[in-house]
């Protein structure tokens, strides 16, 4: 597996008050930890269990990731914003890596 890429859009501009769609994508094989190789041996589980997504240190959406899922986890929700700043996008696996991703935005 190629190491996880987080890609994320946000819009460059807003007005005050205006709620945006932001849209995540992470390239991520999602080995949910049921399926065997060609000799019979349970592939073990690694997944991204954890999203959240924070504009200026408060957490704006959060949500916690089952095997289920499938491989490229991508997401997409509202955020409505007041003030210019910077949204992070935190993405936590199963090994305990974590991806990151940051974008700003500017309110006029």
């Amino acid at each position: 597996m190629a190491t996880p890429r987080p890609r994320v859009k946000v819009p460059k501009t807003a007005a005050a008050g205006e709620v945006i769609t932001i849209k995540t994508l992470i390239s991520h094989d999602m080995e949910s930890g049921q399926r065997k190789d060609s000799e019979g041996n349970t592939i073990p589980r690694k997944i991204i269990n954890k999203f959240t997504c924070d504009f200026n240190g408060q957490t704006v959406f959060s949500c916690d990731i089952d095997p289920a899922i499938s491989a490229n986890p991508y997401f997409e929700f509202n955020a409505k914003v007041a003030e210019s700043g910077t949204f992070k996008f935190t993405w936590v696996d199963d090994d305990g890596s974590v991806y990151e991703a940051e974008e700003k935005i500017e309110v006029k």
